[in-house]
């Protein structure tokens, strides 16, 4: 199970179905309704949040609007988010001011994702590395996921860095 910190804009195909799946079982583990997964170590920041079902809520809505944007039909009523399906689809990530508050992740967990995905697509998708998104990483940063912020810090305690 990984949650990229990273914008969903940066995922090949492959990596965004894979998001989105992985990012669906996240949830009905913060609703209780699974047996396995429930100390998954990337669920941590999910769960020291307020409302974990809601900030879960908020980063599938990420996920979908991405997913949209490339003309995917995923289903956005598998969302759960207070206020109900017809909130999510009126999200607009344009005005930065999520319903839920913003996590702070590390500029050293973002490159350590940055690099770790630039390797996986290398072998699996090298052409998504010649989009418009990678090719800005240099020049203007890493762009995270709206549910997140940048923030100076080290990599996250719960990856198994090999």
């Amino acid at each position: 199970m990984r949650m990229w910190s990273l914008n969903p804009v940066y995922l090949d195909a492959a990596g965004l179905v894979a998001l989105w799946r992985e990012t669906l079982l996240a949830q009905k583990v913060l609703q209780g309704l699974t047996k396995g997964y429930r100390n998954h170590p990337q669920l941590d920041r999910f769960k020291s949040q307020p409302s974990p079902v809601a900030s879960i809520g908020f980063y599938l809505s990420g996920v979908l609007e991405e997913a949209r944007a490339r003309g995917y039909n995923f289903d956005g009523s598998k969302i759960c988010y207070p206020g109900g399906h017809d909130a999510v689809d009126r999200l607009s990530f344009d005005s930065h001011v999520p319903a839920v508050p913003l996590i702070e992740v590390g500029d050293g967990q973002l490159a350590y994702e940055l690099a770790w995905l630039r390797s996986k697509l290398e072998r699996r998708s090298p052409e998504v590395l010649t989009t418009d998104a990678w090719a800005q990483v240099g020049a203007s940063g890493v762009v995270t996921h709206p549910l997140f912020v940048e923030a100076p810090g080290p990599i996250a305690e719960w990856e198994k860095i090999s």
